[in-house]
């Protein structure tokens, strides 16, 4: 369902030039891959956290005055007790990203995010869905985030989900960070692998359901929710060592888990089953051709803005769908 985003990065590149002004993007890469000096170019030291922010913020988005895009694709599928998993629907989406490098050694990173649910057969977008589980054709929520704001210090952060009074924040890496200190330091898990180095990123939360039982009992499943992601990164060395390029381009898998939607509207289903999603995100060229096509073309006609530089800095909480869902969906009980 996906081999036509692969097949196409030169075809979509002669596809979108025409449009590409209209929307104030530039075609030039921030992924520049000119021939730099050797004195340009210094192995990062990724036990000092200043480098460890360094890297992650090139790896995120660019330090460039313009941002770098990148893709995602993969199918999710239902996990139900001990069966076998049953694809359910594809997921494809993207990130426009931007980073700061400050004074102090923290970073900023800004942008905007959407995603979008796809027909297996086709790969188009669906708009509808047809539950199996209870029959009924329910209107899909895409996940739509005008509003990523980060700052990032020499310590490792707790991200803030759900009810900030009684939910516990959540450790970004939990797995690999050096919990043994009272300030657990920025120091990912950097490996070498050939020319390459590989990341493993991830957070794995547990927090206050905002689709509540009283105002969504269809939207509803569980009173804690525990979504999750797991992020394997492949990162050429050369480009990220070298401080004179801004950004680096990366594959990465990735796997999600997550309860139901709430837009699958399985809340009145007593199924002990959950999701589990199997994706792929890159970034190759930084430019807008690493966006699949079938998002590039709804987010123009849909949501143009989240193609644009954005501005301001700052700090805001991550928004999940849960959230985004409370948010902008009407209750179905007033």
């Amino acid at each position: 369902m996906f081999a036509s985003v692969f097949k196409s990065l030169i075809s979509r590149r002669n596809l979108i030039t025409s449009t590409l002004l209209g929307y104030g993007l530039s075609k030039s890469s921030p992924l520049k891959s000119e021939s730099h000096s050797s004195k340009e170019a210094s192995s990062l030291n990724f036990n000092n956290p200043k480098d460890n922010l360094y890297a992650f913020g090139k790896l995120w988005g660019s330090y460039a005055d313009t941002p770098t895009y990148g893709g995602y694709q993969g199918v999710q599928f239902a996990r139900i007790g001990t069966k076998r998993l049953i694809p359910l629907f594809g997921y494809v989406g993207f990130g426009n990203m931007q980073s700061r490098h400050n004074k102090d050694g923290s970073i900023n990173i800004r942008g905007t995010e959407a995603g979008y649910f796809t027909d297996l057969k086709t790969g188009e977008i669906i708009d509808n869905w047809h539950n199996p589980w209870t029959n009924e054709t329910v209107e899909v929520f895409p996940f739509i985030n005008r509003m990523m704001r980060g700052h990032l210090t020499e310590t490792m952060p707790s991200f803030i989900m759900g009810n900030a009074a009684t939910d516990t924040p959540t450790l970004m890496n939990e797995a690999d960070a050096n919990v043994s200190t009272k300030s657990v330091p920025f120091i990912l898990p950097w490996q070498v692998i050939g020319d390459q180095y590989l990341l493993t990123w991830e957070y794995s939360h547990e927090y206050t359901n905002p689709v509540t039982k009283d105002k969504w009992p269809k939207a509803h499943t569980t009173k804690i929710i525990n979504p999750s992601e797991h992020f394997s990164f492949y990162i050429p060395q050369t480009i990220m060592n070298d401080r004179s390029i801004e950004s680096s381009p990366f594959h990465a898998g990735f796997m999600r888990t997550s309860p139901w939607w709430p837009w699958m509207k399985m809340g009145n289903q007593l199924i002990d089953g959950c999701l589990f999603g199997r994706m792929h995100s890159y970034q190759i060229t930084g430019t807008i051709d690493d966006i699949p096509k079938v998002v590039l073309d709804r987010v123009k006609k849909d949501h143009p803005d989240l193609l644009e530089k954005q501005s301001g800095w700052g700090q805001t909480n991550p928004k999940g769908t849960w959230e985004a869902y409370s948010q902008e969906v009407k209750p179905e009980i007033l």
